[in-house]
């Protein structure tokens, strides 16, 4: 059944696609040596940002501040619905003030959808997600591809091609990368990733690598086969093989893969277990400077 899809896939996204597997995008090319850079995605106080007594934009930013992070991911969701130029200056002016950089935002988009309004809204919210992130001084957004809603597999990977060529050659003229997360749906394995990432062919687009999305017998094996393509790394706490129950990241092996990967850029810490974040995630972070060395 899978092999029949991917010929079909294959076979609609026609010279474009066969042009693009062949070897069109190879891995990025980074000269040197790994450079890793570590910073918290705001996601990790998801429960916390319901409140605005225990969590708001610039206490995280002083949270990354204080905790003696590079980075710092401002992730969309707990920004206002509609942040105005003048909120999102402060945010930077913040962040510089107290020595972090702002590493990323996220966007929550589904481009697997059939051609009409709902899909015109998704690829409007990213680009204006890129105009926000060129205000923040982020050089990265975390995006989705998403699942097919109202039409096929084969059909929703093409559309997800066709909003990505378009949304990335925007990007392009703010100098921001979109970072296609590995999450379920079209690029739930490594296979449905670099279709996509080399079928869209842009400089500014590449892999949203989280540590947490495959589960399959050995995802460290599959974190490997897309690592090369990587603009940012999302860290989590847990992995999850098969159907078995989740188990602790071996923060060795995920950092010797990245580093065999020749990786450079922000490492984040998204936090999604169950104990209490203010108490578990500076222990996470001690943890992941200890394994990066």
């Amino acid at each position: 059944m899978k092999t029949n899809r991917r010929t079909m896939l294959l076979s609609s996204l026609g010279a474009l696609a066969c042009h693009a597997i062949t070897g069109a995008i190879e891995p990025l090319n980074r000269k040197g040596k790994p450079r890793l850079r570590l910073s918290l995605a705001a996601y990790s106080f998801r429960d916390q940002f319901k409140d605005p007594k225990l969590m708001t934009l610039p206490r995280f930013i002083d949270m990354c501040a204080d905790e003696g992070l590079e980075g710092t991911e401002l992730t969309s969701y707990y920004f206002p619905p509609e942040p105005s130029p003048e909120f999102l200056l402060s945010l930077k002016r913040q962040a510089h003030l107290r020595g972090v950089a702002v590493s990323g935002t996220s966007v929550g988009n589904n481009f697997a959808l059939p051609d009409g309004p709902e899909r015109d809204r998704e690829i409007a919210s990213v680009k204006q997600w890129i105009d926000r992130a060129a205000i923040l001084g982020a050089p990265h957004i975390r995006v989705f591809a998403g699942s097919p809603k109202g039409i096929s597999q084969e059909e929703g990977i093409q559309q997800v091609v066709k909003a990505f060529k378009e949304t990335c050659a925007y990007a392009g003229t703010k100098g921001i990368f979109l970072g296609l997360e590995n999450h379920g749906g079209v690029v739930a394995t490594p296979e449905g990733m670099l279709e996509i990432i080399k079928a869209v062919d842009s400089p500014w687009f590449g892999v949203n690598l989280d540590t947490g999305n495959f589960h399959s017998d050995d995802p460290y094996a599959e974190l490997v086969r897309i690592a090369p393509y990587a603009v940012n790394v999302q860290v989590k706490v847990e992995m999850k093989r098969g159907k078995n129950p989740p188990e602790p990241v071996d923060l060795p092996r995920l950092i010797r893969l990245l580093k065999d990967a020749n990786y450079q850029g922000f490492v984040v810490l998204e936090y999604e277990a169950k104990e209490d974040p203010f108490t578990a995630v500076p222990l996470w972070l001690a943890k992941m400077r200890e394994a990066m060395g």
